[in-house]
């Protein structure tokens, strides 16, 4: 079975065991409990990331996404239409996405990181489908109107991870549908959160996606981090045409 199959059949599965390096994480969906695969590794390291920082003072930290909810605003979503914030952790976009009246999905690796956006949504997060995977290592059965990716995909530095990254969007965005693809742009920072990113352009994004996909629009954003310091970002619209 897909990893990810449950984002389209949910079911309700026992206890969690690490077994092997690879660990299960259980994440709620509209009432539902499942099990998620991924290398302990990269989530051990994300785990230990949130929890040693709080959500008000991680580096990419923002109390109002104002790029991201310009460019969707521009989009022109209808009213539940639905939206997956990729890589989103804690970051506060779903809180704006539910007062938009839209159906909002977050994928993350990190356990410790949808536990806090959780706990500050309160009750809402039950409206909210929580999913805890490897983007790079999952191909959802669900779709999407919507694909928002701020600084995730700029961690994965191998080819192989890219094209993986590629293949989910491609099977979860609908035809027509749109992905905002964010990260440090070039020129900017070349670590983050002790790791190396990638610093992606319009034309190795392109490259990326392939032939179904048309450029819409590029912006960049000066990023304050709650320490001070400046990080110039990216922001890339495209739409699937194919």
């Amino acid at each position: 079975m897909n990893p990810c199959s449950v984002w389209a059949y949910p079911a309700v599965f026992a206890l969690i065991h690490i077994k092997y390096a690879i660990r299960r994480a259980v994440v709620r969906c509209g009432g539902h409990r499942h099990i998620k695969h991924m290398s302990g590794s990269s989530q051990t390291h994300w785990d230990k990331v949130y929890s040693g920082t709080p959500p008000e003072q991680a580096s990419w930290r923002q109390a109002r996404p104002e790029v991201s909810l310009e460019l969707i605003g521009a989009i022109g979503l209808r009213r539940g239409a639905a939206v997956i914030d990729v890589g989103g952790g804690a970051s506060t976009l779903v809180d704006h996405l539910l007062e938009q009246g839209f159906a909002p999905t977050v994928l993350d690796i990190s356990h410790a990181a949808l536990a806090q956006a959780r706990t500050r949504l309160g009750p809402r997060a039950e409206q909210v489908r929580w999913v805890i995977a490897d983007v790079a290592k999952c191909r959802p059965e669900a779709q999407f109107d919507l694909w928002h990716d701020r600084a995730a995909l700029h961690f994965l530095i191998e080819p192989a991870d890219q094209q993986a990254y590629a293949a989910c969007l491609h099977a979860a965005l609908k035809p027509g549908g749109h992905a905002i693809i964010a990260g440090f742009a070039p020129g900017g920072p070349e670590r983050c959160s002790g790791l190396p990113v990638v610093q992606h352009d319009a034309a190795s994004l392109a490259a990326l996606l392939g032939p179904g996909f048309e450029l819409v629009h590029a912006r960049d954003e000066t990023h304050r981090t709650p320490a001070g310091a400046e990080q110039a970002f990216r922001y890339h619209v495209f739409r699937r045409i194919a």
